[in-house]
């Protein structure tokens, strides 16, 4: 259902292409070929792009997708998306919040603030409906030489021989083909690539039922996170609240396995249940869809020249908004490793790192989706037991609140990079390899205020080596960006946060990935421990 007076009425025409002139056995080879114009895909094509990467980006559709869909974007989200040039725009449109409050029946149990400290660009998360933020991310490829946005273009076939895959695409003025060194299926969870590759989706689909309305009203709640368990106005269930831009209110409610999909999607009976929650009727619908969980994942994100990412390889229940923000973590994950090894100074093996990391990343989620979801719907008597004990415990003990799960929201994965002896012996604190990078108030040498997640993006989409001063200096290898915290000539730390969430003494470094993430850490780099770094992160050890 989508009546929406606010959504972007965006619709693309097809555009014939030069490549489907082509005869017979002379089709068109490209670097890259993305399938599926969502969030993942669009980010993925703008990164590479920016990479200087020619990207091919094909959607079966003409515009922009309808509902609201995702709305919960997070910080780690938003720095990536500054990374692209439009970090601004999504918060400038969206909501910002960092509060929830946990609800059991008409009491509040205990609210949570998901990013207490101060000195950080971003927010803890924005709301925003995925088609403002697909819109935005459109003008953005708009912008861009190096992506070729095919509107209309289906791919119905799929050929992998040893050195690239060839795709058949559908168009209104019929079939073609393309090749591609790569090919990356974004194209949601009903892939069909994924079908082509013949590869399996395996996982689990819980039985209970939500419904999803976005209503549009004026109402003064705070713009926070509400969660309900068995609230007065729907008895038994639980129900959610959340604050979209331009008015849009996003509310789910908890249905029983058994309710008729069909019948509940009925605005004249979808409206009952808002007024009852909302103690008025004066709301109009926006869209409303009904869902169930489901959590499954790939076995493999890499199959020949195929790479999956976002819901092509992985789903999760919507609770914890990890869905989408697990999905552009795929993107800029992917995006340095695969323009690394199509410029040939990586190996190909450098992108089964993808799959690990990404991988276990999406059994993380899964892992932390299925225990809200066992948590809210509780599947046998013993776990609604131990829901009901934890309930009562929270209302009056600290280690209760902590067993409520009410969703735990989307934090970036901290992958899996073996420690030395020496580096957890010279480390209190900071951020580790294998975590992203955190952010931090610091000055330009010409005194203007900046961030430290701005220094990184003014290094350029390399490999960066974040320095505090005062300390011996260590020349980096070529090629790498270098960010300068205190010393002659550096960025200034007069709030001191830098170094402290660094954990920094005179000397300490950091070797940054191109995506952010800790490669390593050293108390005293030398030349020689920077190259064998660096070697690792590469893949080229």
């Amino acid at each position: 259902m989508a009546q929406s007076g606010f959504q972007p009425k965006a619709q693309f025409g097809y555009r014939r292409h030069a490549d489907q002139d082509r005869i017979v056995g002379n089709i068109s080879q490209y670097p890259v070929v993305i399938v599926g114009a969502g969030p993942v895909g669009l980010s993925l094509a703008i990164d590479l792009a920016q990479r200087g990467q020619g990207v091919v980006l094909l959607d079966d559709a003409d515009r922009i997708g309808e509902g609201s869909r995702a709305i919960c974007f997070s910080k780690r989200s938003l720095e990536f998306w500054d990374r692209l040039g439009i970090g601004s725009r999504m918060v400038d449109k969206g909501v910002v919040w960092s509060v929830g409050r946990i609800f059991h029946g008409a009491s509040q149990l205990y609210q949570f603030d998901l990013l207490p400290e101060q000195g950080h660009k971003r927010p803890a998360f924005i709301n925003l409906q995925q088609f403002h933020a697909e819109a935005y991310l459109v003008d953005r490829v708009q912008e861009l030489a190096g992506v070729d946005l095919r509107w209309r273009n289906k791919v119905i076939g799929l050929e992998q021989r040893n050195d690239r895959a060839i795709l058949t695409i559908e168009t209104p003025d019929g079939p073609y083909r393309i090749g591609a060194n790569y090919v990356v299926a974004c194209d949601g969870a009903r892939s069909s690539l994924r079908q082509m590759a013949g590869a399996e989706f395996a996982g689990k689909v819980f039985e209970d039922q939500f419904l999803i309305a976005d209503v549009r009203m004026t109402a003064e709640f705070p713009t926070e996170r509400w969660f309900w368990f068995d609230p007065p106005f729907h008895a038994g269930r639980s129900a959610l609240l959340h604050r979209q831009p331009d008015d849009i209110w996003r509310i789910d409610l908890q249905l029983n396995r058994y309710a008729d999909p069909v019948i509940e999607k009925q605005p004249e009976n979808v409206r009952p249940r808002i007024a009852r929650m909302l103690g008025h009727d004066k709301f109009e619908f926006e869209w409303i869809s009904l869902y169930k969980f489901q959590c499954r994942r790939m076995d493999k994100f890499i199959h020949g020249r195929v790479i999956f990412a976002g819901d092509a390889a992985h789903q999760v229940s919507p609770f914890g908004a990890r869905g989408a923000n697990s999905g552009l973590e795929d993107a800029e994950n992917l995006a340095w490793k695969l323009d690394r090894v199509l410029r040939g100074i990586s190996p190909g093996a450098l992108l089964e790192s993808y799959h690990l990391e990404r991988s276990a990343a999406a059994d993380e989620n899964i892992r932390e989706s299925t225990r809200s979801t066992d948590f809210m719907a509780p599947n046998s008597h013993q776990e609604a037991r131990l829901r009901k004990a934890a309930l009562s415990l929270a209302k009056e003990t600290e280690f209760g609140k902590r067993m409520v799960n009410a969703g735990r929201l989307s934090v970036p994965t901290i992958y899996d990079s073996p420690l030395s002896t020496a580096d957890r012996d010279a480390w209190r604190g900071g951020p580790r390899p294998g975590a992203s990078m955190l952010d931090a108030p610091i000055a330009a040498p010409a005194g203007e205020p900046t961030y430290l997640t701005d220094a990184f993006i003014g290094c350029g989409t390399r490999f960066t080596l974040l320095a505090f001063g005062n300390g011996t200096a260590v020349d980096p290898p070529d090629g790498i960006g270098v960010i300068r915290v205190g010393g002659e000539g550096g960025f200034s730390d007069s709030t001191g946060l830098a170094a402290a969430r660094y954990d920094a003494e005179p000397g300490s470094a950091y070797l940054l990935r191109p995506d952010g993430y800790v490669a390593a850490r050293f108390r005293h780099p030398t030349r020689t421990a920077l190259d064998a770094a660096l070697a690792r992160a590469a893949g080229n050890n």
